[in-house]
């Protein structure tokens, strides 16, 4: 007995020195400063390229209904005028934020206009758009501009060289959650065992330089789908380890740029390259300030005085087990995606619908058939057309529409949706005969949404 709580003892006195170093232990602040100064140029560069392409018009202007997330219905588009000129601010922001200048206020500017302009159309989700909020929020917390930055010439009394630990530590969990749960997405059978969706988007690079004739072979396409998932599973281990780190990092930035190659995924390469040079030690990133730092080395933020231990705990924890939640809905998350979004399901799903929805006035009895295109834009209907909960928001507007312009409120709308998911044959993804209107879009379980048929 004395031996074995002996053993309890040092265990729980180790756990509490690994949490104390992780939190409160001190790091020289060179990789956060390097960290800030790369997201900002890439976020100020990210929004020029957003607006420069049009899409400012595309997915905010264009459109005259939105679709939200659950809770932010409140969230509103802006004037034409006003949308461009919040872009402008998020540059702006973001080009601060690199250069270290009004950093706290330019951080929660940059944290709430990003935040802003991602909730006011869920469609517009992606993974990396989420992870940047992220890593805004995470940012508005640590002394990155204490060094190399306008903030410490312009207040030499903030210039520091050592920091808490969780301040780089907390960023580097960040993407090793990222990587770990995007690996873990990817075992199921479609990914494993069909290959699927790789199967279907390779073969459409068949032109491209070197390896294009490669891309039209079956097994190619598995093992991509084999070495992805390995990799997003392992990567982020790699990465931690000093010795195996260099090698690691030349792996991201292999897989990375050869995704960005093949696949339309925006930003999401390049945050990730320049983003885990954060995994690289404090001496690695000294070299980029030479004969910087010098008679500062006793000056440090202590401890968690910007920042309770608490919430440093909640965060995380909220990073491990909100990912999970898919679990507590029944059938497969990429056919009802239920607990689908926040959850770095990256790259898993090929799916197209197509669909009729009909509204019937209760009171004369009369039928017709909804124009979608009269509503959304086309990108718009493709993601409402795969998406339940966006079905059901898309019901209810055109309710309200009816009911604003033709004062026609007893009505009652159903549709009739077929969906095919990684090349599976299309199959009905909701009731047909349910009045959409009479179901209420909470987090619980929509148990109007068919199962997905086993040989479908």
């Amino acid at each position: 007995m004395g031996a074995a709580a002996g053993n309890i003892n040092l265990t729980a006195k180790d756990s509490l020195g690994i949490l104390r170093s992780f939190f409160l232990d001190e790091k020289q602040i060179y990789p956060l400063v390097t960290f800030r100064i790369v997201f900002g140029a890439l976020m100020c560069l990210g929004t020029l390229r957003f607006m420069y392409n049009g899409w400012v018009d595309e997915l905010y202007i264009k459109p005259d209904y939105f679709f939200k997330f659950h809770g932010f219905e409140w969230v509103e588009v802006l004037s034409p005028g006003w949308m461009y000129c919040l872009h402008y601010i998020i540059a702006a922001a973001a080009f601060f934020i690199m250069l270290g200048f009004l950093y706290r206020i330019s951080t929660v500017v940059f944290f709430l206009s990003f935040s802003y302009v991602e909730l006011i159309d869920a469609t517009n989700y992606l993974n990396h758009y989420y992870l940047v909020v992220l890593l805004s929020f995470l940012l508005i917390f640590m002394p990155a501009h204490s060094f190399f930055s306008i903030d410490a010439k312009l207040f030499p009394k903030i210039e520091i060289i050592k920091i808490p630990a969780w301040c780089i530590n907390v960023i580097i969990f960040q993407f090793c959650i990222v990587y770990f749960y995007a690996g873990c997405a990817k075992l199921n059978p479609d990914w494993l065992f069909r290959a699927m969706p790789l199967s279907i988007w390779l073969p459409e690079h068949k032109d491209m330089f070197l390896i294009g004739s490669l891309l039209e072979h079956q097994s190619i396409a598995f093992l991509f789908s084999w070495m992805g998932a390995i990799y997003d599973l392992t990567i982020w281990i790699f990465l931690l380890w000093n010795k195996t780190r260099p090698f690691a990092y030349v792996a991201v930035v292999v897989f990375h740029v050869l995704t960005a190659s093949l696949f339309n995924i925006g930003m999401f390469p390049v945050i990730m390259i320049f983003g885990t040079l954060i995994f690289f030690s404090e001496n690695w990133h000294k070299r980029f300030y030479p004969g910087k730092g010098v008679g500062l080395m006793e000056k440090s933020v202590n401890g968690l005085n910007r920042i309770p231990l608490f919430f440093l705990i909640g965060y995380m924890m909220f990073q491990l087990l909100f990912p999970w939640r898919f679990l507590f809905y029944p059938g497969n998350v990429l056919w009802h995606e239920q607990g689908y979004r926040f959850s770095w399901r990256v790259m898993l799903v090929e799916k197209s619908g197509t669909g009729l929805f009909y509204i019937e006035d209760l009171d004369t009895r009369k039928k017709g058939e909804v124009e979608i295109s009269k509503y959304l834009t086309d990108y718009q209907k493709k993601q409402m057309l795969i998406q339940p909960d966006f079905i059901l928001q898309f019901a209810n507007m055109v309710a309200k529409d009816y009911k604003e312009r033709l004062g026609i409120d007893n009505i009652r709308i159903t549709g009739d949706v077929f969906v095919a998911l990684n090349k599976r044959t299309a199959t009905r993804l909701i009731d047909p005969d349910m009045d959409l209107l009479k179901k209420d879009n909470t987090f619980s379980n929509k148990e109007w949404i068919l199962p997905m048929k086993k040989d479908g």
